[in-house]
């Protein structure tokens, strides 16, 4: 082999070299893009899904807000009922019936009472509607409850109504 032969085939050895890293840095690049893209997808998919969830476990919120004042005034009549004397005793027993099938139907879509008296207010679960000035209880302590509020899967469906006290002692 002479010179040239020898310099030629050193050429074309690196040019191959340079021709061949670039694949390497082209395949780097592609396998790059395809993972971002399985990862956005992944996350799409994930978002869908929970999307989806959510939109089955509260589409019937609607309809379990409109439940919830029927829930309370059966309640309240209830307790009416059960505190009146000479109140026939299967009118208060069918009551209670209607009562506790609401209460199961509750349950079953994880309908829960928020629990607020003599707890410090809570202005994402509570509403003021009154404040009474107390030297018995600390400042911003709920006193009453004066209607229930609920959460629906731990989501706030509706804000109870309370009366606050206020600390007349410094």
């Amino acid at each position: 082999m002479d010179m040239d032969e020898k310099s030629q085939k050193q050429q074309e050895e690196i040019l191959s070299q340079e021709t061949s890293a670039q694949p390497v840095e082209e395949n780097i690049d592609y396998k790059d893009k395809y993972v971002r893209i399985l990862a956005e997808f992944d996350n799409m998919r994930k978002r869908h899904e929970r999307e989806r969830s959510d939109l089955i476990k509260y589409a019937h919120e609607e309809v379990i807000v409109e439940c919830l004042k029927i829930y309370d005034d059966l309640e309240r009549s209830l307790n009416a009922f059960k505190a009146k004397e000479g109140v026939d005793a299967n009118l208060v027993k069918g009551l209670q019936m209607v009562y506790n099938n609401m209460k199961e139907m509750m349950d079953r879509y994880q309908v829960k009472a928020i629990d607020t008296k003599g707890k410090p207010f809570d202005p994402h679960t509570q509403e003021v509607l009154m404040q009474q000035e107390t030297s018995d209880h600390p400042d911003g302590v709920v006193m009453e409850e004066l209607e229930k509020g609920y959460t629906l899967g731990g989501r706030v469906v509706r804000t109870a109504k309370v009366k606050v006290a206020k600390n007349i002692n410094p």
